[in-house]
């Protein structure tokens, strides 16, 4: 059914404006005018729905682009259902599903045909699918592209997972070389073993202290990491277009890299990165004892290092923020124990980044215009969807937030819609709520009656679009 969305502030083309947003009855803003048009009356023929936000902030629906949901395989981990449901929670519109966790990975068209089986209408918002490198699946990649998925995720040291093994320099630059001039992007989890190896920790060291696991992945391993991506990166485009080769960093903590990247970007690397909600929230310097649920990999670093992963984003070396929900049991979080050497490595927060992000960045005089960049239209670009996703546009979905960024409220286990509530964020207190999210102009949750039961996202299995 046709609508008409209204409020004094709609973000249109990097600034919050009065507006009314017509939306068609195929899901898709079929036009856009500056100021807030009143309702038709009621004996009104246009039979469209009016929604008066004019006490809100109309935002664009986010686009999580490094979210596990595990599922099959892993689906007591989390799963297509409890995830997406959990992503429109908080607003999330389109989540990309990572191709690790779920048995069997997404390496091949075969691997990625199961993995849709499960997902088949289980989706409460939009979900689309990236693919694995691993070592031997070189001749899957094409095929792959060709099925849909949104790009190509490796990993530069071992996974956590068996069937996920890590690349050497070598599979790399084979899939570099086979995956130029595709379109796709291939994304690194980029933590390396330097020259000297693994560093040498004294026996004294606690391992329930945070302290001593921080110290085991220090910020070498990055760094060491992007030299190795740039340096094959530099041989595979020698004599070439560097255009042609696209390529991404996820969930950067280290800001160390910070000038590596911005070196490779200037030179003509197409080499963008990421990092995520967790590591401009936190610091090393708070995490209690036995506090595995903040364990992640990359770590959590110091106050310092977080400071300049903003300013990074305020810069562009980076240019998206992702929640890299990485889910488990809460027995796999080791809580009888708390060895942070013991517990599975990944944060839980799905649903509450946009919440985060807004909390921590109205303390920087980030403004809420910037904030969506970093969650919607930069990470519907990055993952060639921003002709439908990322925008409140002619043209584009009807997926918008509405939000209210004065509105607090604590982060309790009530308020966490993903599967497992092991979370790092329980007990925050937040500034700004999501009190409706839309998808195609359909109210598919409210804050005052959750997640409305009918799944009606789409999986997304279009060619990569620039």
């Amino acid at each position: 059914m046709p609508s008409i969305f209204v409020s004094n502030r709609v973000l249109l083309d990097k600034s919050l404006i009065p507006a009314t947003i017509f939306v068609g009855d195929t899901g898709k803003i079929e036009n856009l005018v500056p100021g807030v048009i009143f309702p038709p009356p009621a004996n009104s023929t246009l039979g469209a729905r009016y929604f008066d936000f004019s006490s809100k902030v109309i935002l664009p629906g986010l686009v999580d682009a490094h979210v596990h949901l595990n599922e099959p395989g892993r689906t007591e981990w989390e799963g297509f259902a409890t995830g997406t449901r959990a992503a429109a929670s908080g607003g999330v519109t389109t989540v990309v599903d990572m191709p690790l966790n779920a048995i069997p990975p997404t390496t091949s068209v075969a691997n990625l045909e199961t993995k849709l089986a499960a997902a088949k209408e289980q989706a409460y918002v939009d979900v689309a699918f990236w693919g694995g490198v691993i070592p031997g699946n070189q001749d899957d990649l094409i095929p792959l592209v060709d099925a849909g998925v949104r790009g190509f995720k490796c990993f530069m040291i071992e996974s956590g997972v068996d069937e996920f093994p890590a690349v050497d320099e070598s599979d790399i630059e084979t899939a570099m070389t086979k995956l130029a001039g595709s379109g796709s992007i291939f994304m690194f989890h980029a933590e390396m073993l330097p020259a000297d190896g693994e560093p040498v920790l004294s026996k004294d060291l606690s391992t329930t202290e945070y302290s001593t696991f921080l110290a085991s992945r220090p910020d070498s391993f990055e760094t060491t990491a992007i030299e190795k991506i740039v340096e094959i990166a530099e041989k595979v485009t020698k004599g070439k277009s560097k255009s042609d080769v696209k390529l991404h960093v996820v969930h950067v903590s280290s800001a160390d890299v910070l000038p590596l990247l911005k070196k490779a970007q200037s030179s003509g690397l197409r080499l963008s990165a990421e990092t995520c909600f967790h590591y401009l929230t936190f610091a090393a310097d708070t995490v209690p004892s036995k506090a595995t649920h903040y364990k992640c990999c990359p770590p959590i670093r110091t106050k310092e290092n977080q400071d300049k992963l903003w300013d990074a984003l305020k810069s562009g070396v980076l240019r998206t923020v992702v929640s890299d929900h990485s889910p488990c049991t809460p027995q796999l979080k080791d809580p009888e124990h708390g060895d942070f050497f013991n517990a599975w490595g990944g944060v839980s927060g799905l649903g509450l980044g946009l919440s985060v992000l807004w909390t921590e960045a109205r303390k920087r005089e980030v403004s809420l215009e910037q904030v969506s960049a970093w969650t919607s239209k930069n990470t519907a670009a990055q993952v060639g969807l921003l002709g439908s996703k990322g925008e409140i546009d002619v043209g584009r979905d009807a997926d918008f937030v509405i939000f209210d960024p004065e509105k607090e409220f604590i982060v309790e286990e009530s308020n966490l819609v993903f599967k497992n509530k092991v979370s790092p964020y329980k007990g925050m207190k937040l500034t700004g709520l999501v009190e409706r999210t839309f998808l195609r102009g359909e109210c598919i949750y409210d804050s005052a009656g959750g997640v409305y039961d009918k799944p009606t996202g789409k999986l997304i299995l279009e060619k990569f679009s620039a």
